[in-house]
């Protein structure tokens, strides 16, 4: 049988989703969110061990963005804007610290190491970012969206990833060729937060109002079906307008919350998200090589050493930057640990690195594990930090803290 076969490929998504799901069913059993077992699952799953998934595979990485959009949408209409807004303040200090303080110190320790300069500012910006999917997820799972802390962070992210998505493209641009110049710096960033603001002024003028009315079609299921439109569409125009797909999913999201149909958008969208997400996560872990982290192999240790320091640079930055909205009364230790995975927005980073020739393919190994190890780490602390608890009717109703989480 032909390894690019349907019948393959089929047989390829029964393991995963399968290994997923009971992956994801153990860590709940063991108090831990299903996200760890599903990583976990992937490492199993990968070249590390059984060796019974790529992930280069082109369309599972495919399904795994659209695994990324899915939950990033639920995430937004899980996520209140007004009160979003309400901790403007924290979410911009803890923005500006956890992108400059990991993004200075990694720019500094690659230069050490005898990286140029490109590829130190490359690996910089991947250690800025906050992956916002992981952390979402992780916080659905616990219940524990609606906390002042989860809001702070949801801002935070947002802002790291536009920012970093930023410099990657003048990076990419400069290596191309092109001129890069004050001018093409600010048009990027003005383009990337000029996106999404006119997203959300526009469209919650428009986006309620036209949903209602073309679901009053007499067709079944025609809200989800919209919502899913707007949720690509958006996405879409996001990565055409330079910022990110998920930045476009999650104001979509944000858009639909106070729809009169979100009850019905939800429930429709929850067996898609099921589909979905649990690929992404499971892709993810399985990008881990463990055969890198053998240490009795010379050429190993100066890549282990990187990994180790890019990895406590990248703790670090964000432990610290939780800490800097002093003066606002919340958990500083967990605003810190959710925003230390940087899950598939510093994956898509690093690749983009890569792709532009940036990256070397071993700083960019070493990127990539310090990447998953961020992922692993940070649910099980939060876990211990938040205790979970019962989710609110509307967060019930909703698919990302459900996707994969209960059995």
């Amino acid at each position: 049988m032909h390894g690019d076969s349907v019948p393959h490929f089929l047989g390829l998504l029964v393991i995963i989703l399968a290994s997923a799901r009971i992956a994801g069913i153990l860590s709940r059993l063991t108090g831990q969110p299903a996200v760890l077992g599903e990583l976990l699952a992937g490492v199993i799953l990968g070249p590390s061990l059984l060796n019974c998934m790529d992930p280069q595979h082109d369309v599972l990485k495919m399904m795994a963005q659209i695994g990324v959009v899915i939950l990033l949408f639920q995430i937004g209409m899980e996520t209140d804007l007004r009160k979003l807004v309400a901790v403007w303040g924290p979410a911009l200090a803890v923005a500006v610290v956890g992108l400059l303080l990991p993004f200075s110190l990694g720019y500094g320790l690659c230069r050490a190491f005898g990286f140029d300069h490109s590829g130190s500012l490359a690996t910089g910006a991947v250690l800025s970012v906050t992956g916002i999917g992981v952390t979402a997820r992780i916080l659905s799972d616990l219940g524990r969206l609606d906390d002042v802390e989860s809001r702070i962070v949801l801002g935070a992210a947002v802002i790291d990833d536009m920012v970093g998505l930023t410099v990657l493209a003048v990076l990419g641009a400069a290596f191309s060729g092109e001129e890069v110049s004050v001018a093409s710096v600010s048009i990027l960033a003005v383009t990337a937060v000029g996106f999404l603001v006119g997203t959300l002024w526009l469209g919650a003028r428009v986006v309620p109002s036209l949903i209602h009315r073309l679901s009053q079609l007499d067709l079944p299921g025609s809200a989800p079906i919209l919502a899913v439109v707007l949720a690509f569409g958006l996405a879409w125009l996001a990565a055409a307008a330079g910022s990110a797909v998920i930045i476009g999913a999650f104001a979509a999201g944000l858009l639909l919350r106070r729809s009169q149909q979100a009850s019905d958008i939800e429930a429709g969208l929850l067996p898609l998200g099921r589909f979905f997400v649990p690929i992404f996560f499971v892709m993810v872990g399985a990008t881990v090589n463990l055969r890198l982290l053998n240490p009795v192999a010379l050429e190993n240790w100066t890549f282990l050493l990187t990994t180790a320091l890019l990895f406590v640079v990248a703790v670090l930055g964000k432990l610290f930057a939780g800490y800097v909205p002093f003066w606002f009364p919340c958990r500083k230790a967990v605003i810190g640990w959710a925003m230390v995975p940087r899950g598939a927005v510093g994956l898509v980073f690093a690749q983009f690195g890569l792709e532009k020739g940036v990256l070397d393919e071993r700083l960019f190994s070493a990127i990539t594990l310090m990447v998953i190890l961020t992922t692993m780490l940070a649910p099980p602390i939060m876990r211990l930090l938040l205790p979970p608890r019962e989710k609110s009717p509307s967060s019930k109703r909703s698919g990302a803290g459900e996707l994969v989480s209960e059995p």
